[in-house]
């Protein structure tokens, strides 16, 4: 049986993820204006000023359902409490996998916490590859999308061992 502190301890990272998430978007909120844009790296990377009323890649942003935000936050903090409950019941799986979960953990409620304090979430890089633009994004997304993978990974290669074969 596993340690419920085992997967507690994972808990740290998603704490400093989302107060880096929250750190960068109050410094974007704060310091810029909407029509913000900063190159970087010219062509590659910017640093931008956008509010995101939707969800992934503005997903609902053009939806003028009055409880939009409310249901947005909710859900995410439902998957936030789900997510939290895994690292401390010990069921997140290996490190790889805490470590996923606990990225998607605070991914998910820095996200929310934008939700219920603007009615939306605030991105900030934009990168681009030729002519195509990536919607822009935040240290929320970096840490869902880096969360999902390293347990994409553990799914995909923890059952794997090398055997030898018995002669």
């Amino acid at each position: 049986m596993k340690s419920s502190h085992s997967g507690a301890r994972w808990l740290w990272l998603s704490a400093a993820t989302l107060a880096a998430d929250r750190a960068t978007k109050y410094l974007i909120e704060t310091r810029t204006s909407d029509a913000f844009h900063f190159s970087v790296i010219p062509h590659v990377l910017a640093i931008v000023h956008n509010q995101n009323p939707g969800i992934a890649f503005g997903v609902f942003a053009d939806s003028s359902l009055r409880w939009r935000e409310t249901a947005l936050a909710i859900g995410a903090l439902v998957v936030v409490a789900f997510l939290v409950w895994l690292l401390v019941s010990g069921r997140a799986g290996s490190s790889l996998g805490r470590a996923g979960v606990a990225l998607m953990a605070a991914g998910a409620a820095g996200n929310a916490l934008d939700r219920l304090l603007h009615g939306g979430v605030t991105d900030f890089i934009e990168a681009r590859l030729g002519h195509f633009v990536w919607p822009s994004f935040n240290i929320a997304d970096s840490a869902l999308a880096i969360g999902a993978a390293l347990i994409l990974i553990e799914l995909l290669f923890s059952g794997r061992r090398t055997t030898t074969a018995s002669v």
